[in-house]
């Protein structure tokens, strides 16, 4: 048996923890580095924080990192309405029917010869047009008429009771229209043996004490309201009772009314030149085009025309001396002589006359102005001018600003004392013609009286041309604060 020893063993003594030796600490840093989970942990937070500063320096905006119920789109502004009558607003007044209606009712009592019924039907623009098969393209055809060259009146009239901008409130407008037809009233009375300078002024008279009545004539003076006269500015300036016409512009409340007249005092600032009524009155844009086209390409076999008549009771009448010219001159030259009435509103024959030649004489007629200047240029044949109050001052609003884009001017001094018209018209190239003859096609629609009442789809006539015109005066009288009382 084994004995037990007497002396019990000692404790055993606890050993304490040696000291990290740094070699071995390093070493064991270095494996955990390269462990390949280790690799694996830092791969993923480094790429966290390079996603991180990717995404903010990107061009959002804080709104888009926002909590879900902050993700309302900003409503888009809504583009307002444009407005189509910025320039102003028109109100058409109602005047007496005897100012108006019932002149055209009794138009077969306007002229001492004949009736002018048929000139004024159509609203205005008179018979359809007749004999005029292979001269003007068989699809416009019904778009032309023997359109009176006074009835300007009745055309604005109908055309602005139509018109965008008309206002039923007079509270709304900033124009106001007179539809007095004051040319057809004075007409019936300038070639009357029996009439009197009261008869004359007997309309007119009635009109102004109508309107001056009205409280928003009172309030401007007549500054803002405008009317048509479908006449010449003289036919309405008598300065005694003995002398032709009314003294319809010279009454009191007259003065500061804007006139659209088919001839124009160049002095008188309230007087406006518009074309006379042609006979095209295109129905839509197409017709305008159609027509710019067709006399753009037309073969034209003359230099130069005239059509006209002579004056024998004027001394030294410049047109005899043109239709002698014209008639020496044949083979550059047609001639078509309008003694009589023979050409009263337009024929065939002046329609393909201008058609078929460069350019077309248009010396002065009654007065400075005459229809046939429009009637040449809406067939694209050149005007050549020998008096600058013809034209020149008489349409700015519808010509080009400088005349010799589109026209030609001689002296009647010059041509009186032996100028060659032919030789002057001859120095032109080919090209200078062709330059002149397309700035005169390009300006054919402001020199048209549409058919449509409401006007054209986007082409402006002359209406919409002078229609705007005023407004924009009136808004500048009203921005400059220019008006007198």
């Amino acid at each position: 048996m084994l004995s037990i020893s007497e002396h019990p063993p000692k404790d055993p003594q606890l050993k304490r923890p040696k000291s990290p030796d740094p070699l071995n600490s390093f070493n064991s840093l270095l494996q955990l580095i390269h462990h390949p989970r280790t690799c694996l942990l830092f791969a993923i937070l480094a790429l966290q924080v390079l996603l991180l500063f990717t995404l903010r320096s990107l061009p959002f905006s804080r709104q888009h990192f926002s909590p879900p119920n902050s993700l309302k789109p900003e409503p888009l502004p809504v583009p307002e309405p444009e407005d189509r009558c910025g320039s102003g607003r028109v109100f058409v007044y109602d005047l007496p029917k005897t100012l108006n209606q019932e002149i055209l009712q009794n138009c077969d009592d306007l002229n001492p010869w004949s009736s002018r019924c048929k000139a004024l039907a159509n609203e205005g623009l008179g018979q359809q047009a007749t004999g005029i098969a292979g001269v003007v393209p068989e699809n416009l055809a019904p778009a032309w008429y023997w359109t009176d060259q006074f009835v300007s009146e009745v055309i604005f009239h109908n055309r602005i009771l139509n018109h965008k901008c008309r206002v039923m409130e007079p509270e709304s407008a900033t124009a106001f229209y007179i539809p007095f037809y004051a040319g057809l009233a004075v007409g019936k009375y300038l070639w009357s043996n029996s009439s009197t300078a009261q008869d004359r002024d007997r309309h007119c008279e009635m009109m102004l004490r109508w309107v001056q009545d009205q409280p928003y004539y009172k309030r401007s003076e007549g500054w803002d309201h405008f009317i048509t006269m479908g006449r010449i500015t003289w036919d309405f300036r008598r300065s005694n009772d003995q002398d032709w016409g009314s003294r319809c512009i010279y009454l009191p409340g007259m003065r500061n009314i804007t006139r659209l007249l088919i001839e124009r005092n160049p002095w008188d600032y309230f007087d406006v030149g518009v074309p006379y009524p042609t006979g095209f009155h295109p129905r839509s844009d197409s017709d305008v085009a159609e027509w710019q086209s067709f006399v753009r390409t037309r073969n034209r076999t003359k230099l130069f025309c005239f059509a006209g008549a002579k004056r024998g009771a004027i001394k030294n009448d410049f047109r005899g001396l043109l239709l002698s010219h014209c008639q020496s001159e044949s083979e550059s030259c047609r001639v078509v002589d309008c003694s009589g009435s023979k050409c009263s509103n337009g024929t065939s024959a002046i329609l393909q006359t201008f058609l078929d030649s460069d350019f077309c004489l248009q010396p002065r007629g009654d007065s400075f102005t005459r229809r046939s200047i429009f009637d040449c240029m809406v067939a694209g044949s050149i005007p050549v001018f020998f008096w600058k109050r013809t034209a020149y001052i008489q349409y700015e609003w519808f010509l080009p600003g400088e005349p010799e884009s589109y026209s030609v001017y001689i002296d009647r001094n010059a041509v009186t004392n032996g100028t060659s018209i032919k030789n002057v018209l001859q120095g032109f190239s080919r090209e200078e013609v062709e330059k002149m003859r397309g700035k005169v096609i390009d300006y054919i629609p402001k020199f048209l009286y549409a058919k449509p009442q409401e006007g054209l789809e986007s082409v402006k006539d002359a209406f919409d041309i002078a229609l705007e015109g005023v407004l924009r005066r009136f808004k500048e009288h009203g921005e400059w604060g220019f008006r007198w009382k």
